[in-house]
């Protein structure tokens, strides 16, 4: 049966969050006590007004195919949320809906990759980045950035890893996984170096806009630098803002003609979006955001809990995130120390299997996201939930001790 495989697969591994995300839901399934801290969704319900326009589209017969790029309607309220939020002016023709920020993704790079041709992606980052890439024929550059500079790319280590070859950049701000948000100086720092590379284009994955704490300013990077707005593909959805990552919408504006051909790419593969799902979406951006202020209080809230009592954890070093609802944590102070069966921690898989079979919790390792040794906790979930989870990794780390404690 292998060799009925497509040789291009050997390039991709399978989606680490997604798998640890199935492993919690068997473990309870099981009859488990599982705290799954690997999901990244809201644990929020969508707002009752969006499910209202969803049952108004079936029963007006919105059931039937849209165009591929999403309904007139869907695209003209993409285009005034971009007005409206980040003073970005784009026609319809230059917007197209997919099902899900990831398909939008993908289709970007197949539609722009040649063989060879590299992308700029800087760690720690989201995990289906540099497969999208392998699959659309690219090759992914690795750019590290820093626990000293939140995780954030700094402008001389993208100059340094532009080549000829380059042709996007890849940029999430808030980030998954580390929260950390570019703010408009920083933001500004990276345009100015890519305005000096007209061949470079960027990805901006803005999924995280909105959850965004403690007065912070969400900045793109077009909006940043209107000189950059005709390579720039702006990426975003209603899935973490409005809690609907069941629906599947995503959207994009950008250069008409890489649209132009992200949508002969889904024409291809999905067609258009569900047509109820556009219409939730449609009634979310054009509905009243003002819930968006309570949930964003009670990601913060819960955002300050995890942090706190993490770095209350021995061997556990957390920094404040601005947005999204992660934290990434070095877990090097538990490197080298031992279970209290024996058995050494070596790396941070090693570290997040430890808490999985110890204490029933279910974290992501910093490698999947291309930066060790770390741990990805997401904090949408109850407070109530998040102390106990908490609490378990405090505990897990307090039962680990070096070789000499071993040893007696």
């Amino acid at each position: 049966m292998s060799e009925l495989l497509a040789s291009r697969l050997k390039k991709v591994k399978p989606s680490a969050t997604l798998a640890l995300t199935a492993k919690a839901l068997e473990l309870k399934a099981a009859g488990k006590d599982v705290i799954g801290l690997s999901v990244g969704e809201p644990d929020f319900n969508t707002p009752k007004h969006i499910c209202d326009a969803a049952k108004a589209a079936m029963d007006n017969g919105q059931t039937r195919y849209t165009n591929v790029m999403g309904t007139p309607e869907l695209r003209q309220a993409i285009a005034d949320k971009f007005k409206r939020d980040n003073n970005l002016d784009y026609d319809i023709s230059q917007i197209i809906v997919g099902t899900g920020g990831k398909q939008v993704l993908f289709n970007a790079f197949m539609a722009t990759l040649n063989d060879g041709d590299e992308v700029i992606i800087p760690s720690p980052y989201w995990v289906s980045y540099p497969d999208m890439v392998e699959l659309a024929g690219g090759t992914s550059v690795i750019v590290e950035g820093l626990e000293e500079n939140s995780f954030k790319l700094k402008a001389k280590d993208l100059e340094a890893a532009i080549t000829d070859k380059t042709k996007w950049l890849i940029l999430n701000s808030p980030s998954n996984p580390t929260g950390c948000a570019y703010s408009r100086a920083e933001m500004q720092e990276i345009t100015d170096v890519l305005k000096k590379y007209p061949h470079v284009y960027i990805l901006s994955d803005d999924i995280y806009e909105h959850l965004v704490y403690d007065d912070f300013e969400f900045v793109t990077a077009a909006e940043v630098e209107p000189e950059l707005k005709d390579r720039t593909l702006t990426m975003n959805g209603v899935s973490k803002s409005y809690a609907m990552t069941g629906w599947r919408i995503g959207y994009a504006a950008g250069p008409v003609d890489i649209i132009k051909a992200m949508s002969k790419i889904q024409g291809q593969s999905t067609s258009n979006a569900s047509s109820i799902s556009q219409a939730a979406a449609l009634a979310a951006l054009n509905g009243d955001q003002k819930f968006l202020k309570d949930w964003v209080n009670s990601f913060k809230s819960r955002r300050d809990i995890v942090v706190n009592m993490l770095n209350e954890a021995d061997g556990i070093e957390a920094i404040v995130p601005e947005g999204a609802f992660y934290v990434f944590a070095s877990c090097k102070g538990t490197m080298g120390k031992f279970t209290p069966e024996g058995v050494e921690i070596k790396t941070d898989e090693d570290f997040a299997t430890y808490l999985l079979e110890s204490k029933s919790v279910v974290t992501v390792h910093g490698e999947a996201f291309g930066m060790s040794p770390y741990f990805r906790v997401s904090y949408a979930l109850s407070e109530d939930v998040l102390i106990d989870a908490m609490n378990r990794i405090k505990e897990a780390c307090a039962s680990l001790s070096n070789v000499q404690d071993i040893a007696v």
